[in-house]
């Protein structure tokens, strides 16, 4: 029974069980695992039996046919695994809406998708939308409110800006007012040096008390006081004159050249002039004692108040202009996150329809997996669709790769750059080449059946584009990792190993003759022999095992 036997039984029970997954998955799985075994072993026993059978037939009736010549040869040293065929590069197609959602519709697996396709935006996969449609709809709404609130905010701020300007010019402009009043009632002197006292509370009211004799000073008050003082001259003046005219007039009355009348008249206008004259100097003395520092005082008042007044006005508008700016930033950041959720749905939207990336042949996600976890994640309209699931594959028939796994004994040897050569199973009289590509920097995952079972995954490009090659198909692989020139060789099953060392038994004298050996490298073939044996001698290929007899020389 040969290897392809094997393989077909193999591939023919995977086929019958295509039962439903579910509770008993896994005792089928196992019960398919050990009718697989079972096979092998039966089939191992046959070849075994076989070959038994035959050599013992052949060195029956013809001794020299089991023997093989020492010979020096070149020996090529190569790794042979078998492995699947993939495309060496795909698009995987992956669902992008959050969640899970629903297949709705799907090409059908193999459609093949040509350039055009792409131009023209082809579907290939839609997903339930209905309920991010909805979400799509209630999110613009609130877009629209976010941007309104944020024009109105940018329109408040502007607003403000303005307000306070405005305001700020008003309190600037009483300030620059109330201090030419300052100035305009003092004299600009006067009034900085008053101001400077009124800087040190407690001593403006000394400085204005001062002021009245400062020779700085100006303005409506020195104005003011030169009136006063001028009305108390001119009454004085007026009060002189009087005074002489009414003793005039009395001379003259004693001497009867006047009347009673006329002296009387001249009397009551003396008296005029002196009530006159010391209301002069009233107005002078309340002028200077309370009306001039009343209205200095007051105009001081008025000057710092202005300037607090525009702290205030300052203040406020820079508070406003906080309030107003907070709420913009407020209502930028509100905008910035209903339009990203906006966005986000949109995006979820189209994503719900899934066109043609790239050409090549549609492949289901599905399809690369087997028995329950195939069930479980089958691609069909209706099935259910986790985030980030892959949906379809659309490999790439240009450049096929074989997925191969190497075992630990190996995979040092193993480098990129390599060469191989390829045996498809489906062309067997066909072979290829290739070379290795990447490999593992871990082993795969233990087997159960098998925990001391080491391999790495390891990929080997094939050479060429070819059409007939599809995705899928089983190819061996034979990796070229070294070759040994002129070294001694024998075939591999001429060495046995007793006692820990390794033997071979050479022809002598119409029997045979155990030799230690050294051995080397070796492939499945041949292995080097690097002592115990010389060219030209004879070897058994098929050399008695532990506990069969043995011909003495």
């Amino acid at each position: 029974m040969t290897n392809q036997d094997n393989t077909t039984k193999v591939k023919s029970i995977k086929k019958q069980d295509n039962q439903p997954a579910g509770k008993l998955a896994p005792l089928k799985w196992l019960r398919r695992v050990l009718i697989i075994a079972v096979v092998v072993v039966i089939a191992g026993a046959g070849v075994f039996v076989f070959l038994r059978r035959a050599s013992g037939r052949l060195s029956e009736s013809n001794k020299e046919a089991t023997t093989f010549t020492v010979r020096r040869d070149n020996l090529p040293i190569n790794v042979t695994e078998s492995g699947g065929i993939k495309a060496l590069n795909s698009k995987d197609i992956k669902s992008e809406v959050e969640g899970q959602t629903t297949i709705t519709s799907i090409v059908d697996e193999g459609t093949i998708i040509t350039p055009n396709d792409v131009n023209n935006g082809k579907v290939l996969v839609e997903l339930d939308s209905s309920e991010i449609e909805q979400k799509l709809t209630q999110q613009e709404i609130a877009f629209l409110n976010a941007e309104a609130s944020l024009t109105e905010a940018k329109e408040s701020l502007d607003i403000q800006k303005k307000q306070n300007d405005s305001d700020i010019k008003a309190g600037q402009m009483k300030v620059r007012f109330s201090l030419m009043d300052v100035h305009k009632y003092f004299g600009k002197n006067a009034a900085e040096k008053l101001m400077s006292a009124s800087a040190n509370p407690g001593h403006e009211h000394n400085e204005i008390a001062s002021l009245i004799e400062d020779p700085h000073l100006g303005g409506e008050a020195l104005q003011k006081l030169r009136e006063l003082e001028g009305d108390i001259k001119l009454k004085r003046q007026e009060l002189k004159l009087a005074n002489n005219k009414l003793e005039w007039t009395e001379k003259l009355y004693q001497k009867e050249y006047v009347s009673l009348n006329q002296k009387e008249a001249d009397s009551l206008e003396k008296e005029t002039k002196d009530i006159a004259w010391e209301k002069a100097k009233t107005a002078k003395d309340l002028f200077v004692k309370y009306e001039f520092p009343k209205q200095a005082e007051k105009l001081l008042s008025d000057y710092e108040e202005a300037k607090r007044e525009l702290e205030r006005v300052e203040a406020s508008a820079r508070s406003k202009l906080a309030q107003a700016q907070a709420k913009l930033d407020s209502n930028e950041a509100t905008h910035a996150l209903q339009k990203k959720r906006l966005e986000k749905l949109q995006k979820q939207f189209e994503a719900c329809t899934i066109r043609a990336p790239a050409t090549g042949q549609v492949v289901y996600a599905s399809s690369l997996m087997e028995g329950w976890w195939r069930s479980r994640n089958m691609i069909e309209v209706g099935a259910e669709i986790r985030e980030r699931q892959k949906i379809i594959f659309i490999p790439d028939p240009s450049v096929m790769k074989i997925e191969v796994k190497i075992h630990e004994t190996w995979i040092d040897k193993v480098q990129p750059g390599q060469k191989a050569n390829i045996t498809i199973v489906a062309f067997p009289d066909k072979t290829f080449t290739g070379e290795v590509l990447k490999k593992a920097p871990l082993a795969d995952p233990e087997e159960w059946l098998n925990p001391d079972h080491k391999v790495y995954a390891t990929d080997v490009r094939l050479d060429g584009a070819h059409d007939f090659i599809k995705t899928g198909m089983t190819a061996k692989v034979e990796i070229n990792i070294d070759e040994l020139h002129d070294v001694l060789i024998v075939p591999i099953q001429a060495v046995v190993t007793l006692e820990g060392k390794k033997v071979c038994y050479c022809l002598s004298n119409g029997g045979h003759e155990k030799r230690e050996v050294e051995t080397g490298s070796f492939n499945d073939d041949f292995v080097e022999i690097k002592s115990g044996l010389a060219e030209g001698q004879k070897v058994l290929l098929n050399p008695p095992r532990p506990g069969e007899s043995e011909a003495a020389s």
